[in-house]
């Protein structure tokens, strides 16, 4: 009897994959790298119509998948799993149910516009909290904006907050989260500290039309976002965001935060770190910082100060900004911001411990409970 016929395709928000063919239960695919400069890894992709079936997986560019394999989701993206190594490192194999309409599975974790639009609503009426749109994409799609915090007078100290500038680093994004929930609500001195003293500003999505259409994001051509600070700003998310920044922060934004994700495994990218500045000065402030985060980490993913990774060491050299310069740079130069970071928060693995939804999410508490004890000492 003839198989029915499978579907296989990235046709939904943050959907990446080309399907190179079809053989018996043997599926060949690879990441879809459109406008980037080299080689990259993301990927997300859905199957239907393989009930009762198990199929394998294999990847036929370049590295692929992960050191927790890829991530499965069973309900359209909303939540996901790991589903483990594979003897094959760029191949996976699984088993549909009988009663799978649709697989999803994916590098990483997915996060899209839809998941903040939920996450927003569901908070809407806070008094803590103040939305907007920063610009327009290219692509007519609005770009997210939320101030939380100390908004009802003008605050002692400003923070500012981006994730996605390379879109597909989705798990950023579970992080900020998780920073929005403990300023707006934890009951802790600190949470409390930060609501009467600071007003935080956050970009979920400054690539957002390559969190949408399913980038890779990372060393897009000419200049991706996240070198995109230099001279005139090539996209319309870092050149709002530039000018407003310049017109906000009054002398009193203290730290901007841009929020990434690393490469897929080994030295320096499955551990949590802070990205060394160029300058001595906020060098200082960002090691500063990393004792403190040590200090206050309560959350599943581990954090040592010890892991941070100064300029000049390992990629993290002029040669990497040779495109152009990073938030971080920009601010500090521009506007003197004294804690100007960039922060590296694995896909998949932290020092042995799972990174995932949950975890992801946790790991925002911590970074608040080090803003408001670096800020607070300041």
């Amino acid at each position: 009897m003839k198989s029915a016929p499978i579907c296989i395709d990235g046709d939904f928000p943050g959907g990446n994959i080309v399907v190179d063919r079809i053989v018996g239960d043997e599926v060949f695919v690879h990441q879809d790298l459109r406008d980037t400069e080299g080689d990259w890894f993301y990927w997300c992709f859905r199957v239907r119509g393989a009930r009762g079936r198990r199929l394998r997986f294999r990847f036929t560019a370049s590295l692929a998948i992960g050191v927790r394999g890829p991530a499965v989701s069973l309900d359209a993206g909303e939540t996901w799993g790991w589903l483990g190594h594979d003897t094959e490192p760029n191949a996976f194999s699984y088993e549909f149910a009988d009663s799978a309409d649709e697989v999803r599975f994916s590098f990483g974790m997915p996060y899209q516009a839809a998941r903040w639009e939920a996450f927003i609503a569901a908070r809407t009426g806070n008094p803590l909290l103040a939305t907007g749109e920063l610009c327009r994409t290219p692509k007519g799609r609005p770009v997210e904006m939320a101030r939380f915090g100390c908004l009802a007078r003008p605050p002692a100290h400003q923070v500012a907050l981006a994730c996605r500038h390379h879109c597909c680093e989705m798990m950023a994004d579970y992080a900020l989260e998780g920073v929005v929930d403990f300023v707006l609500a934890d009951p802790s001195p600190a949470a409390a500290w930060l609501r009467d003293n600071v007003e935080f500003l956050a970009v979920p999505f400054i690539d957002k039309d390559g969190v949408e259409d399913g980038d890779q994001g990372k060393n897009r051509r000419p200049r991706d976002h996240g070198r995109d600070y230099a001279g005139d700003s090539l996209y319309a998310a870092p050149r709002a965001l530039r000018r407003l920044l310049s017109e906000w922060s009054q002398g009193r934004l203290a730290a901007t935060v841009d929020l990434h994700c690393p490469w897929i495994h080994g030295l320096h990218n499955e551990v949590v770190y802070l990205v060394g500045t160029d300058s001595p000065g906020v060098a200082a402030e960002q090691q500063r910082f990393s004792r403190l985060l040590e200090q206050v980490c309560r959350g599943p993913l581990p954090f040592r100060a010890d892991d941070f990774l100064p300029f000049g060491a390992e990629w993290n050299t002029d040669a990497n900004y040779a495109a152009g310069d990073t938030l971080s740079r920009w601010s500090a130069q521009t506007l003197g911001v004294r804690l100007a970071t960039g922060i590296e928060l694995p896909y998949a693995n932290v020092a042995g411990a799972t990174v995932d939804q949950k975890t992801a999410r946790a790991f925002g508490p911590d970074l608040a409970r080090a803003l408001a004890a670096y800020l607070g000492k300041a």
